[in-house]
């Protein structure tokens, strides 16, 4: 692998954490059901009386006081029913599952319109047989808030809730402060973030040029895809998957801050949200998004639950919830980890997505069972080397990217700052230094050594910031892009490659550090 710092050595989440809830904020009311019948066989059961046996001499004959007395039961039950239906409230919207989640909104969001947001015949969906457009069934859930919507700016995220998902008692039992983690992405925080964090203002125009963009490659039906770049672009991905794309072209708008109801992009991102809303699949697990990949529903639910998480949007919350609970459903129960369909014995980059899916689903006051961070640590340990310096794909056999995803897994599923494993991780990703051409890689190393601080970010970020604002194109219909073939970069294309881009120099306010100001000077 190459690298772009001269002279580099190569080698071969608590429920309390949750962004914005000020203390004393008193929790969301659970409505208490009681036990749900018995489900035999996916059908619902109802145990039968036992038997009584029959006196000698019955011969089957009903007398007639048995007959009159049922005949009356009956008649004074079907008056009372018929009573209640004409006396209790009928809602209108249609038939849906009732959620067991008290909802701390009153407001409702904003109603859209589906003819403004009807895809286009040329802009065909992939997934579909012959190029065709195929619009999977939307998932039963609210419309989001539109940008014409008073903003909820002053609302803040839910506190955590225990309903569909188990309340979980230890995740990110770590010495970092998770609360508040996205507060740097405000317009003022943000430019303090990157005065303190080391952005300039070359950095930041790169962001909002890749922004401009991104924006110009959104289809007509909102959707991104890898595989069409609008314009004379160059350098398409093969990935045919747009939830993925258009999951990815959501997240450097929220990182930098704008929502679909706040900031210069607000019409993006809603139609964004949108398609994703469109085409979520509801099955029994959940809202699948994946659109033929797990990287998909990571993604996506990471989209969603930030999206959620910075505006209060109750519009956004059940499908950020069922996206969420598809992970939950798809982890490999032996293994402990994520690949491409559920259930598969898991890979490293695919585990990355779902975790930091996970962390933003507790940022939007949502909760994660225990078992499955149980799962993902088991998963971890099976592809350590060095005791947890270093990472694998599947196996312990380590590589540059898998380390650094492995290790920023490890930050936050419970490894403090002095673990010495992860020192020794962070001195393999100083000595190895940004990559020239592998964008996963460098967005994964760059938030790790951002966490950590000290020394090694003071020597990885002008090395990493600058190669970025060097490489960007300002050439044409490509400008403000980005290119790389390393790592995935031919198979996410222009696209990819760009929003990664984008992201990584984001750094300084995308996420709080984990450890926050601590001392660090003596880390080296």
């Amino acid at each position: 692998m190459a690298h772009c710092v001269p002279n580099s050595t190569d080698s071969s989440w608590s429920p309390e954490a949750v962004v914005g809830v000020a203390a004393g904020d008193a929790p969301a009311r659970v409505i208490e059901l009681p036990p749900p019948p018995v489900l035999v066989g996916g059908e619902v059961r109802i145990e039968p009386e036992q038997d009584v046996p029959a006196a000698p001499g019955w011969r089957g004959w009903v007398p007639a006081r048995a007959v009159a007395g049922f005949l009356t039961s009956f008649l004074v039950h079907f008056a009372l029913v018929l009573s209640l239906a004409l006396w209790l409230p009928v809602k209108e919207g249609g038939a849906g599952p009732p959620w067991l989640i008290a909802s701390p909104y009153d407001a409702e969001p904003l109603l859209m319109s589906d003819a403004a947001l009807e895809p286009s015949r040329s802009d065909a969906s992939e997934h579909g047989a012959g190029d065709a457009v195929v619009i999977e069934e939307g998932f039963d859930g609210p419309p989001i808030r539109g940008p014409a919507e008073e903003p909820l700016a002053t609302v803040r995220p839910p506190s955590p809730q225990v309903g569909m998902l188990d309340r979980a008692d230890y995740f990110l039992q770590t010495d970092a402060d998770v609360s508040g983690a996205l507060a740097g992405r405000g317009r003022e925080a943000r430019a303090e973030r990157v005065r303190l964090g080391g952005g300039t203002p070359d950095s930041e125009a790169a962001v909002e040029r890749g922004l401009r963009w991104i924006m110009a490659q959104q289809r007509d039906d909102g959707g991104f895809s890898f595989r069409r770049l609008r314009g004379p672009c160059r350098n398409p991905g093969t990935e045919s998957s747009t939830t993925a794309a258009t999951a990815m072209a959501m997240l450097p708008y929220l990182g930098a801050g704008y929502t679909h109801t706040d900031g210069p992009y607000q019409d993006v991102v809603r139609r964004g949200m949108y398609y994703l809303l469109r085409n979520a699949r509801q099955t029994p697990h959940g809202a699948d998004l994946q659109n033929g990949t797990m990287y998909a529903q990571g993604l996506a639910a990471i989209a969603l639950c930030e999206a959620h998480a910075m505006t209060g949007d109750p519009g956004l919350r059940a499908l950020a919830e069922q996206a969420v609970r598809f992970i939950l459903y798809a982890q490999d129960p032996k293994g402990g980890g994520w690949r491409y369909h559920p259930g598969e014995p898991g890979d490293t980059t695919v585990v990355g997505w779902q975790l930091m899916a996970l962390k933003s689903a507790q940022m939007a006051g949502l909760s994660v069972p225990s078992p499955t961070m149980i799962g993902v640590r088991r998963f971890l340990d099976s592809v350590q080397s060095e005791y947890g310096a270093k990472y694998g794909y599947m196996d312990p056999r380590p590589g540059e990217t898998t380390t650094a995803v492995g290790l920023l897994c490890r930050m936050y599923t419970g490894w403090p700052r002095e673990h010495q494993s992860l020192r020794r991780g962070v001195a393999y990703l100083d000595a190895w230094g940004p990559s020239e051409d592998n964008m996963y890689f460098n967005y994964n190393a760059t938030q790790v050594m951002h966490h950590f601080g000290g020394e090694p970010w003071e020597r990885w970020n002008p090395a990493m910031r600058d190669y970025l604002v060097a490489t960007q194109s300002d050439q044409g219909h490509e400008a403000g892009s980005w290119h790389f073939s390393g790592g995935y970069g031919d198979v996410g294309g222009r696209l990819y490659n760009t929003a990664m881009a984008v992201m990584t120099l984001e750094v300084y306010y995308r996420y709080m550090p984990l450890y926050r100001e601590q001392a660090v000077a003596d880390a080296f």
